[in-house]
Formats: structure tokens, sequence, C-alpha cells
């Protein structure tokens, strides 16, 4: 399989970042990675299409927001929490605060816990 891109910290553009969080399923993605642990993508739960959700995870890469390992046929995924906070420092926790207060993302979820993250 051909080794994935990911962007360099001075590649890694606000815009981009703010694109790629602008879909709720993404939010929950990144709201389940926030724990700082990698996770592999068969244990991420979406209601939408394997061929989606594997898109959903393409776009939080190219956008810097996900680093994304293989290991034989297996891909994880995980959390770009230190490089987003050096990039643009304070963004991402209050992102995170108001997605979990609203609800955004709650439908995703992981396979071993069938269970979403919380909201307040």
């Amino acid at each position: 399989m051909k080794q994935a891109h990911h962007p360099e910290l001075d590649e890694i553009s606000l815009t981009a970042v703010m694109a790629a969080l602008s879909d709720p399923i993404r939010v929950g993605l990144v709201r389940l990675l926030a724990d700082g642990r990698e996770r592999g993508w068969g244990e991420l739960r979406a209601p939408v299409a394997k061929s989606t959700l594997s898109h959903h995870l393409r776009v939080l890469r190219d956008a810097g927001i996900t680093r994304t390992r293989q290991e034989g046929t297996r891909c994880f995924v995980v959390l770009r929490r230190d490089d987003l906070e050096t990039r643009f420092p304070g963004l991402l926790a209050p992102v995170l605060a108001a997605a979990e207060c609203d609800g955004v993302g709650r439908q995703v979820a992981l396979a071993s816990s069938g269970h979403a993250p919380q909201g307040c």
C-alpha cells in the first residue's frame, strides 16, 4: 500500500483544519481521538458506509489533524494534538468543548464499547 502523506507542521493551514472540522462525522472522530489513544480504523463506528468513513479519515489526515499508520493490512489513526496546539495554540480545546456541549458528532462511537462521547 502507498504511504499516506501527512502535511508537515508548517503546511497545516487554518482553512484546511476548519474545513475538515465542518462535518459532524469528522468532529465525532476527532472527539473520539481526543483521548490521545491510537485507534484502529476497525474500532471506529459511524452511521456511514466504510468507504465514506475512509473518506472522512483521509480528509482529517490531509488537513493535518490526524496521523495514519499502517501495520500489515491494518490502519491506525491518532490525533495530532501537539502539532495542532503548536501550529494554532488554543484552537482545539474550545472546538472540542463546544462540540461536546452541542452533541456534534455523538453518532460516532467505538466498536468495542458501542458508546459515543457524552455531551455536557
